[in-house]
């Protein structure tokens, strides 16, 4: 076959294309809001006088329900066509932020932030999904390089949008524009879904849905949460030691669920943690995403609360991690064919060094003396590793499996960054909050109080970066194709 025969062969059709455009849309509403939110914190809280634990919540909230929805969402996504999936979860997404800048105190934030997050985790499973389908061989590399710059982008956008939303329209209420960024992307995208996207019953999924197995992970993650984000506010009262020991015993009563149903299109089937390196790629995944995604909630809550700079400033702050992770990112899918592992070994071992020296930096420089300049090289070295990492982690964990059992493995790794997320963020607020001691209102004392409590929080994020650059060894050496499993020698070697 001649070079333009080939090339003829993958024609993909401008309609494919089309729908890309659609679906990255989707992607960026989702993955802004992981990020953009973080600079509207301090802001929230003086607006709607919110509690610490508030602010845990609105993340926190989010990243769970997010990571609930995405397993049952892509398995009905597979029943009855992913096209309404999408739409549905993008149309409630869409409601959601609107009635997240609505909001009119606390509760209803949390409230509309979770149902957001709920959406988010609709609609996500749908673009990969659908991406598979419209993209053969070669040009789906293609497609899913596009959706990972969209997600580099789009994080990195997050802070600095916020800020600049914040700037422009004040405090009290340019939070409320933060949230409705969303709205006029999201009509753009559901009319064009409507028109563009193309229908169609998949009918790949067994018969039938594991509601106890949602119902018992639903309560019991939420049950793990909900003391770890209100214990401090409550002084760790015993309601919160019986409800942490009760969402134990419910996370144990679904695995034990789950091997009681294997037969019968468990949410999460557990022969998948017969390999022992999936099982160590997975708590990976867990403590990764608990370790980046909570440092800044730390830093924009001292920026602001703390040392008193704008919402702009405290985005501004991000921005070398933010580069830094496109950078990693640009380079992650070549390195990674090229050296294996030892991308995700360099990836970790920066992230780790990275949120080291910024633990250094706010142990022992004053808060008088702090400036983001301080940040600049231990967040672009973090940022740097953190893109690194990101893009071929799960392609590497998933290579622990067999191929039948890439598409369900994607889904438990997609959970667990979530589930991860939550908890790093539920943890952090925790040990923030929980060690911040103000005793006057001067603001030199507030200022280096704060400093204070974030090195303390930072050193948590910091130990768990270093227990992801250890669990990385568990990992294959190299792995074949995508969703493939890796020669046995390279799993002896793991």
């Amino acid at each position: 076959m001649t070079d333009g025969q080939s090339r003829q062969a993958i024609a993909v059709p401008r309609s494919a294309w089309n729908a890309l455009i659609v679906l990255m849309a989707g992607m960026f509403m989702a993955l802004l809001d992981t990020t953009i939110v973080n600079v509207a914190l301090p802001t929230i809280q003086v607006s709607l006088d919110a509690s610490e634990a508030t602010l845990s919540w609105i993340i926190s909230g989010y990243a769970l329900a997010f990571g609930i929805a995405l397993i049952p969402a892509g398995r009905i996504g597979d029943r009855i066509g992913h096209k309404w999936v999408f739409f549905t979860g993008l149309l409630l997404f869409t409601i959601a932020s609107l009635f997240c800048g609505l909001a009119q105190n606390s509760l209803q934030l949390v409230v509309a932030r979770v149902v957001q997050g709920l959406a988010g985790g609709i609609f996500v499973p749908a673009v990969t999904a659908m991406i598979q389908l419209l993209f053969p061989g070669p040009v789906r590399g293609k497609a899913f390089a596009i959706m990972g710059s969209v997600i580099g982008v789009s994080t990195a956008l997050g802070p600095i949008l916020g800020g600049l939303i914040i700037q422009a329209f004040g405090d009290v209420n340019g939070w409320r524009l933060v949230f409705w960024v969303n709205l006029p992307i999201g009509v753009v995208a559901l009319i064009a879904a409507a028109r563009i996207l193309p229908a169609g019953a998949e009918g790949r999924a067994k018969d039938g849905y594991d509601f106890v197995g949602l119902a018992l992970l639903t309560t019991g993650l939420i049950a793990l949460l909900v003391p770890l984000i209100e214990g401090q506010d409550k002084g760790w009262q015993t309601w919160t030691f019986v409800t942490l020991a009760a969402g134990v015993l419910l996370i144990v009563a679904f695995a034990f669920w789950e091997k009681r149903i294997e037969d019968d299109n468990p949410m999460v089937p557990p022969h998948l943690f017969s390999h022992p390196a999936f099982t160590g790629g997975t708590i990976l995944a867990l403590v990764y995403f608990a370790a980046f995604t909570s440092i800044f909630f730390t830093i924009s809550l001292l920026w602001q609360a703390g040392l008193g700079h704008t919402a702009l400033e405290s985005g501004l702050v991000a921005v070398p991690f933010a580069i830094g992770s496109i950078i990693g990112a640009s380079q992650s899918n070549r390195l990674s064919k090229r050296l294996g592992r030892t991308v995700l070994i360099v990836g970790t071992g920066m992230v780790a060094v990275g949120l080291v020296s910024t633990w250094l930096v706010l142990r022992f420089v004053d808060a008088a003396d702090l400036v983001s300049w301080d940040l600049l090289l231990p967040l672009l070295i973090a940022g740097i590793g953190s893109g690194l990492f990101i893009a071929p982690n799960a392609q590497f964990i998933v290579a622990t499996v067999d191929r039948s059992e890439a598409g369900a493995a994607s889904g438990v790794i997609s959970v667990m960054q979530r589930v991860g997320s939550a908890i790093g963020i539920a943890v952090i607020g925790s040990v923030l909050f929980g060690t911040l001691h103000i005793t006057s209102n001067d603001p030199t004392q507030i200022a280096q109080a704060f400093v204070d409590s974030a090195a303390h929080a930072m050193a948590v994020s910091a130990v768990l970066a270093v227990v992801s650059f250890a669990l990385v060894f568990v990992l294959p050496r190299k792995v074949d194709t995508p969703g493939g499993r890796p020669p046995a020698d390279a799993r002896r070697e793991a």
